[in-house]
């Protein structure tokens, strides 16, 4: 398969040397659902949101899935190649440093971000994960990340879509990998919550100043 370009909404920030936050959406969702929640993390930053190239009975994802929580691996592995390459190519289309991209992904647009930071250690500059799942079932001894990156990670207690005793699992894996994971099991299921939201605008806000 070749790359196809992805959809997407670019807002310019205007501030020089602007970290750009990357917006993925979950399953169903397109480049416009996030946008409202990304203006809470105020007008400092550029915004690049990106709708997915899957579709599953019409709804829109960034990678084939084999059933409810079971990944198309080889899909996924695709998916993240493609999408890394679209942000370097839309850095230079749009003016942003590609170094300086802080993923925001929520549940399906979570599980992309993670694997982009299995794969490329060194291409975001962090991530905030809202209800994510560990993005591949065996993760070699891959490169670590040269620098220790912050990554917020959220999950609910009462999520019916991911498996508890998973999450300590992945967290574990990303801190093995090199990053500062920041950890929330929130009192909720999988939608997200005020606290989420609160708690993701302050650590950005402590990690990227």
């Amino acid at each position: 398969m070749e790359f196809q370009p992805l959809k997407y909404i670019y807002k310019a920030s205007g501030v020089p040397g602007a970290y750009t936050l990357l917006l993925l959406h979950g399953t169903g969702g397109d480049e416009n659902d996030l946008i409202p929640l990304a203006q809470n993390f105020g007008d400092k930053l550029n915004i690049l949101s990106v709708r997915g190239n899957v579709s599953e009975n019409g709804m829109p994802r960034f990678f084939k899935r084999l059933g409810m929580g079971v990944f198309d691996e080889k899909d996924l592995d695709f998916r993240t190649d493609e999408l890394v390459a679209f942000i370097k190519a839309a850095a230079v289309q749009e003016g942003f440093d590609s170094t300086k991209v802080i993923a925001l992904g929520y549940s399906n647009g979570a599980n992309i971000a993670g694997a982009a930071l299995v794969k490329y250690p060194d291409f975001l500059a962090g991530a905030i994960l809202y209800r994510p799942m560990q993005p591949f079932t065996a993760i070699g001894e891959t490169e670590k990340a040269q620098m220790c990156k912050p990554v917020f990670f959220s999950s609910g207690k009462a999520d019916p879509t991911i498996q508890p005793h998973a999450t300590p699992v992945y967290v574990q894996l990303l801190k093995d990998r090199g990053y500062k994971v920041d950890f929330h099991n929130l009192p909720t299921g999988h939608n997200l919550i005020k606290d989420d939201l609160e708690l993701s605008v302050a650590w950005l806000a402590e990690n990227f100043k």
